[in-house]
């Protein structure tokens, strides 16, 4: 016998409609921009325990990722740090924004995450920002954490 589900469909066969309950939204981020002719790339990151990541940098189009397993210490220009826990999920708009913080926020444990990067042609995936250019820009980091 066959039933209808919500959308008025036929649901006669097994497992019919399973995906409408397999799929959880996790991010929606609208981001600013996308470079033109732009290429997608995932990358995994496998950080030691304490590892402080990358040093500051940014991305030639956004980024956004999702926390497998452990901390990650996350900090992006004119938002304070925070730290995006295993199962949570990230997003920075690339472009001209620095990436200060991407490291393990545990010293007692790994940390792994994915990200997705819509990548400018042509450029690399990361540019370090040099210590001048931190210096001129100090003034849009967020307030640091009082230890």
């Amino acid at each position: 016998m066959s039933s209808k589900d919500s959308a008025g469909e036929t649901n006669d066969k097994p497992g019919y409609g399973a995906w409408k309950t397999a799929v959880t939204m996790l991010q929606d981020a609208k981001p600013p921009h996308i470079p033109e002719g732009a290429s997608g790339m995932t990358i995994l990151v496998e950080w030691p325990p304490g590892d402080p990541g990358t040093p500051p940098h940014r991305h030639s189009g956004p980024a956004f990722g999702y926390v497998l397993e452990g901390e990650v210490r996350f900090e992006l220009e004119g938002e304070p740090e925070r730290v995006v826990k295993a199962g949570e999920t990230f997003w920075e708009p690339g472009g001209d924004v620095i990436h200060y913080q991407d490291g393990n926020a545990r010293t007692d444990a790994r940390c792994r995450f994915i990200v997705t990067m819509l990548c400018a042609p042509d450029q690399p995936m990361l540019t370090l920002v040099d210590e001048e250019e931190l210096a001129q820009r100090a003034h849009l980091r967020a307030p640091r954490p009082v230890d």
